[in-house]
């Protein structure tokens, strides 16, 4: 057994430099070398092996003594003792008697030397009991020292800290900087992944050169200046959008006063003054949003809401009657004819309207107020019947209307030449449109069109739906309601204006794209657009060719194609 190399204290777990814990008595001892501070347990089993240690010692001192006068007694009571004692007297056998082995007699010399012996064998049985028992208490899976668990290493992932830099750390180079962003928060699990090119290489990895590390201090520099700078400029652009947002609202409280009180009042003398159109423009307020656009579409079909509700009833029926035939197995190849029958699709297509506002899906506040609008429009023109993308439009109108009123908004406005011709499908009419477009596209952005026509992306590819759904389903909800409002201005004509505003607003990018991508970008518009910058973009495009309108050009192409316009008749 080994004492510990510091010499202090004696450690009866340590066997020297081979002994597996070696370590741990190295930390124990203040004169080992490290004086770090050992792990609680390890520091308690020290402790409880100590004082067992020291409570052996003890015992085994009391019995040598207790030996050793024990043999003295015997010496002297073998002297004192008669010569004569006759064999047949009981002999009364003492301690030593007892202990001698091999039935030896007990004399004075031979009881000192067997007491002797007994005693050296106890002492010896003490000691391999104590060792024993150390032994049976080592922990076989021992723990790390806190100095070896706290020292710095190359972790990416883990507890222990990244061993800093030896010339600047990552806290040094971010203080440097006198407009030094939020500092990142390190915790115990995470490292800075940019901070990360500060640190040394592991240990069985060549070690950096001094040109290496002043490298990576320098690009590392470049990124927190590089952070730094997006930093401020995206707090630039939230301060000035938040600017621009106070400054609309301002404007919109005066609109709506203005509207209020000179414009609603008298509305057929104020609907085409050019201070009303001025206000139009910058978009209408949502308190006054209904009523304006009720004004703008009219009511030239005399819609009544007590018509409404005889074509709700109708759709309800004809619904009924569907899942009863349904349910039965009856073919109903002759209704199938007839577009009423349609009104079964608009379950399909109403829990697609809007769906990020949760408002038009099953369970939600409008959305039987929406199937019984759509429904009553299927009964009302069963000529038209139901196409998908109505929902969008019809979602729209009741967003900012009665549905009573937004039925009635919503029957004036498919009937409306290029809305009618687009729900009808008919292609004449609607080619008329796509080459008036064509001719204002070619005029206003060239080389953005022949671009398209190198890749053969022409307009009905990308139109149609937008036309179709007045961009209620392309366009961000408010951005959409401001061309709403614009286009109960101007008519149809602004609606191909907005087309090209967007591709306008778009043009560098689309120059870049080829066919595929060309569709899938104007199919899905980005998230973010914004209304001011789309209606800057639409306020740049010219709406003349040679001094001819969009109503000139959309004439001379039906006249070209032999094509009547669509008739503005319904079936009341």
């Amino acid at each position: 057994m080994n004492n510990c190399l510091g010499g202090r204290h004696r450690n009866s777990l340590c066997e020297g430099t081979g002994c597996p814990e070696h370590s741990v008595c190295r930390s124990e001892c203040g004169a080992c070398g490290s004086v770090a501070s050992a792990c609680p347990s390890v520091a308690a089993r020290m402790v409880h092996l100590s004082n067992s240690q020291q409570t052996a010692d003890g015992l085994i001192n009391s019995l040598s003594a207790s030996l050793s006068n024990l043999a003295a007694v015997q010496a002297a009571s073998s002297q004192l003792a008669p010569s004569g004692r006759p064999s047949s007297e009981p002999h009364h056998s003492s301690l030593p008697d007892i202990l001698t082995s091999n039935g030896e007699a007990a004399d004075g010399r031979g009881s000192a030397h067997h007491t002797g012996r007994i005693g050296k064998v106890i002492i010896e049985r003490l000691e391999n009991e104590r060792f024993l028992s150390g032994f049976l208490t080592r922990n076989p899976f021992r723990k790390k020292s806190p100095a070896e668990d706290s020292a710095p290493g190359w972790r990416l992932f883990g507890k222990v800290p990244p061993k800093p830099a030896p010339d600047k750390v990552a806290s040094t180079v971010t203080a440097d900087s006198s407009l030094s962003p939020t500092p990142l928060r390190k915790t115990d699990t995470e490292a800075s992944t940019t901070a990360l090119i500060l640190e040394n290489r592991p240990s069985n990895l060549p070690a950096k050169s001094a040109e290496e590390q002043q490298r990576h201090r320098h690009e590392y520099e470049q990124m927190v200046e590089a952070a730094k700078k997006k930093e401020l400029k995206d707090a630039k652009l939230r301060k000035k959008r938040m600017q621009q947002k106070l400054k609309y609202e301002e404007f919109m409280a005066h609109s709506l006063k203005v509207w209020n009180e000179d414009i609603l009042p008298n509305w057929t003398l104020m609907q085409h003054n050019r201070k009303a159109r001025e206000y139009w423009w910058h978009g209408l307020h949502p308190r006054i949003r209904g009523k304006v656009w009720k004004l703008a579409i009219g009511n030239e079909l005399n819609i009544t809401p007590e018509l409404y509700e005889i074509c709700v009833s109708r759709a309800k029926d004809k619904i009924e009657l569907l899942q009863r035939e349904a349910s039965e197995h009856k073919s109903a190849e002759s209704d199938s004819l007839d577009r009423e029958s349609s009104v079964e699709l608009i379950r399909l297509d109403v829990s697609r309207t809007f769906p990020q506002l949760g408002l038009f899906q099953k369970g939600g506040p409008w959305h039987d107020s929406l199937h019984s609008l759509l429904g009553a429009y299927v009964c009302h023109r069963p000529d038209v019947g139901y196409v998908q993308g109505m929902s969008f439009i019809a979602a729209m109108l009741i967003l900012n209307l009665e549905v009573a009123d937004a039925f009635v908004c919503f029957t004036n406005l498919l009937n409306k030449p290029c809305q009618l011709a687009f729900f009808r499908v008919d292609e004449l009419s609607m080619g008329s449109y796509f080459a008036t477009f064509q001719d204002f596209f070619d005029f206003n952005l060239p080389k953005l069109a022949a671009h398209f026509s190198r890749h053969a992306f022409t307009p009905n590819l990308y139109l149609y739906e937008w036309i179709f759904t007045i961009f209620s389903k392309s366009l961000p909800l408010d951005v959409a309601s401001r061309v709403w409002d614009v286009f109960f201005r101007d008519g149809e004509e602004f609606l191909f204006r907005t087309a090209l505003g967007i591709l306008h607003m778009h043009e560098d990018i689309l120059l870049n794209l080829d066919f595929t991508y060309l569709a899938q970008f104007l199919t899905k518009l980005p998230d973010d657009i914004s209304a001011t910058a789309l209606f800057k973009s639409v306020k740049s495009i010219k709406m003349q060719i040679d001094h001819r309108d969009f109503e000139r050009v959309l004439a001379s192409h039906r006249a070209s194609s032999s094509t009547p316009a669509p008739t503005t008749s319904a079936r009341t």
